[in-house]
């Protein structure tokens, strides 16, 4: 299996730190608001990640964090004159029930920076002892200079990084470049005791002491979104580098931006969603597929339209699903032939092209293409005259080729209520009297109810659409 490491800029055999383990940190929410459908992708993204490394047999342990404290919490908390916990408190539980809405797993851990305030201190001053930082009238500062590999995530040394990058002038820093890992107490703002007084941490800092506490020295992956590269992660990979004289992590991952009808997604232009917002038009299992339709570090355009063609995507797969579900009810004959057993054989080529593909650097969209041609496949050649094991056997292929994406685990059949049992009972008796406007009629009520029926020569069936 091959990832793309930000690193090297080069794709590289991924080798765990603990045969048949993964430890993997994931950036998450700065807890504020709803957050946006780019936040989205990179959920996606990565929560895909993850399936993909258990369904490879691998023990994931997954933190993805909750940034707690920061300048646009602290901004919204006094607007609302509420504490900055208690907005951190009300937008975490929003997070859950957006991301349990889209099919992404529970991280293993979810740590507030806030948690770990403690930790954090002692990761400063072991940074300040080790003359890695430095104080500045109770703000602390990280010396960029004096980390010689400063800039190596991003592939810029600190003379072209501090040449394009927008730095606001502050005399009291040796350099322009460094970055505060601890900020003095101000007016209105949450605050800790620490060596320094009264202050509370960077943003930065707080990443790197989670990430260590709870995974360790060095990890297996760091991810993210493309833009958290620089500065967020190359100041990560410094200060936790200069504490532990040590990797930070052996592999960085990181996701595409999320363009909006081919721009970027912005509030004054008016294309700023959340995905609660998309959500509540979507079903999840669209937009998961929408959102795996592109190699996760190619950028990604989301319209209206390529959503539809996503649903009505995801539409022909379940429709297999329900064939096939139908099929193993109907079938007459229950043990498999010598003849299938030799199809299996074929069937299960489409397991290693999918395999193939993902393992070369978590490539969705191959996969995907696979699951359709596995699809087609079927289609053809699964019929009434197979029998129940094979019919069985290349549905649950489908399903388990659909896991890691976080599709195609529903089933298509669900039950009906007796009133709409007996509207199907009275339908199919209304056909046999060539009653057919009665027929018709009933047709188009169960229609607006949810339930289209087709008739086929094994009988009525059926489906439920949106």
């Amino acid at each position: 299996m091959k990832i793309f490491n930000t690193m090297t800029r080069k794709k590289e055999e991924f080798v765990p730190i603990n045969p048949g383990k993964v430890n993997m940190y994931v950036c998450g929410p700065t807890v504020y608001d709803y957050f946006h459908i780019g936040n989205a992708r990179t959920f996606l993204v990565f929560d895909t990640v993850r399936r993909y490394f258990e369904y490879k047999g691998y023990e994931v342990n997954y933190v993805q964090n909750f940034t707690d404290i920061d300048d646009k919490m602290i901004q919204r908390a006094n607007r609302e004159e509420i504490t900055v916990k208690e907005l951190g408190d009300k937008f975490i539980q929003e997070y859950y029930k957006d991301a349990d809405g889209l099919n992404i797993k529970r991280a293993t851990n979810n740590p507030r920076a806030t948690e770990f305030m403690n930790e954090i201190i002692e990761f400063v001053k072991d940074l300040e002892d080790k003359g890695y930082a430095y104080e500045v009238n109770g703000d602390v500062y990280f010396n960029t200079k004096k980390f010689k590999e400063y800039g190596k995530l991003s592939g810029q040394n600190l003379d072209d990084l501090q040449a394009g990058a927008r730095i606001s002038v502050d005399e009291r820093k040796k350099d322009p470049m460094d970055f505060a890992v601890w900020k003095s107490e101000k007016p209105e703002e949450p605050s800790w005791d620490s060596p320094w007084g009264k202050g509370r941490p960077g943003w930065h800092i707080e990443c790197s002491c989670m990430a260590h506490n709870l995974l360790g020295e060095t990890i297996d992956i760091h991810a993210g979104g493309v833009d958290l590269v620089f500065p967020h992660h190359e100041n990560e990979v410094a200060q936790s580098e200069a504490r532990n004289g040590k990797t930070f992590s052996n592999y960085w991952m990181h996701s595409a931006y999320l363009n909006i009808d081919n721009k970027k997604m912005s509030k004054s232009l008016n294309n700023f969603f959340t995905a609660r917002e998309i959500s509540g038009k979507y079903e999840a299992e669209v937009i998961r597929l929408f959102m795996l339709s592109a190699h996760y570090r190619t950028p990604l355009n989301f319209s209206r339209d390529l959503l539809e063609s996503a649903k009505s995507s995801l539409e022909r797969l379940y429709n297999a699903i329900g064939n096939l579900e139908r099929l193993a009810n109907e079938v007459k004959s229950i043990e498999i032939t010598d003849k299938e057993k030799e199809y299996k054989k074929q069937i299960d080529s489409y397991r290693d092209k999918y395999i193939e593909k993902m393992d070369d650097d978590i490539n969705t969209a191959d996969a995907i293409s696979v699951i359709f041609d596995l699809v087609r496949e079927i289609n053809t050649n699964v019929t009434v005259e197979s029998s129940k094991e094979l019919v069985e056997y290349t549905l649950n292929l489908i399903r388990e080729l659909g896991f890691p994406l976080g599709v195609l685990q529903k089933s298509t059949i669900c039950n009906l209520d007796e009133e709409i049992e007996n509207l199907v009972d009275q339908r199919q008796q209304a056909r046999k009297e060539k009653n057919w406007a009665l027929a018709d009629k009933i047709r188009d009520a169960l229609k607006a109810r949810g339930i289209i029926l087709e008739d086929t020569p094994q009988g009525v069936r059926w489906k439920k659409i949106d």
